[in-house]
C-alpha cells in the first residue's frame, strides 16, 4: 500500500510539473463573451488569455483612441490590465498605465507594440512571465520613447529608453531591481532589445 501511495504521489507530481503553460489571442467575440470591456477604461486594442500553474488569466490592452481618422488612430493614454476570473467577477493581478509626455518635439501617439509583447513561461517554472512593450511617436512620426516591462511573480521590472539624435537627450535605463530577475528572463529581454534595434533602427542606449 505504501509503495502504491508513493507511485501515485509521484504520478501526480509529474503531472502537475509537466503542465504546459498556454497562451492565445482572444477574438472580438470572445472578448465580448467574457465581458472584458468592463475591465479597462479604454477601447480594447487586443486581449490575450493564458493559463499556467496559477490559473487562467486575461490580459487586456486598452488604448484611448483620442483621435480617430481614416488615415490613423492616435492615442494619448494606454492601459494594460491582467485579471483572473473570480466567482463571476475579475480579480486584478496587476496593471500598467501610461500617457504622452511633454517632450520637444511633441509626442502625439502612444501604442502597444504587440509584435514584441509576449506571454510565455520564459524561465520554465510553470508560470507565465508577460512582457509588455509599447512606444511613443512624435509629431514628425519618429519613435521617441520605448518601454519594455517584464512582469515576474506579479512584480514589474522595466526598461525605459528615450530615442534622440543628440547624446545628452538619449537614455536607456533598467530598473534598480532588474538583477532580481532569473537569468533566462534577462537573456530573453536582452535579445529582444537587440531585435528592436535591428528591426526598428533604434539606438536603445545611453548617450
Amino acid at each position: 500500500m505504501k509503495k502504491y501511495t508513493l507511485l501515485l504521489l509521484s504520478f501526480y507530481s509529474t503531472l502537475i510539473f509537466s503542465q504546459k503553460s498556454e497562451s492565445r489571442k482572444l477574438t472580438k467575440q470572445e472578448i465580448k463573451d467574457r465581458e472584458l470591456e468592463n475591465v479597462t477604461d479604454f477601447p480594447i486594442y487586443k486581449a490575450f488569455e493564458f493559463q499556467d500553474k496559477g490559473g487562467v488569466y486575461e490580459l487586456v490592452l486598452g488604448e484611448n483612441q483620442k483621435t480617430i481618422s481614416k488615415k490613423d488612430t492616435l492615442n494619448t493614454k494606454i492601459q494594460a490590465i491582467c485579471v483572473m476570473n473570480d466567482h463571476g467577477g475579475f480579480l486584478e493581478k496587476w496593471r500598467i498605465n501610461d500617457l504622452l509626455e511633454d517632450y520637444n518635439p511633441k509626442e502625439t501617439n502612444i501604442w502597444f507594440w504587440t509584435k514584441y509583447c509576449s506571454t510565455k513561461d520564459l524561465d520554465g517554472d510553470g508560470y507565465i512571465d508577460p512582457i509588455i512593450v509599447y512606444g511613443t511617436r512624435t509629431e514628425y512620426d519618429e519613435i521617441r520613447r520605448v518601454k519594455i516591462i517584464t512582469v515576474y511573480k506579479n512584480k514589474k521590472y522595466a526598461i525605459r529608453a528615450v530615442e534622440c539624435d543628440l547624446d545628452d537627450c538619449r537614455s536607456f535605463k533598467k530598473d534598480q531591481n532588474w538583477n532580481m530577475l532569473p537569468q533566462k528572463i534577462k537573456t530573453y529581454v536582452d535579445q529582444l532589445v537587440v531585435k528592436l534595434r535591428k528591426e526598428q533602427n533604434l539606438l536603445l542606449k545611453d548617450g
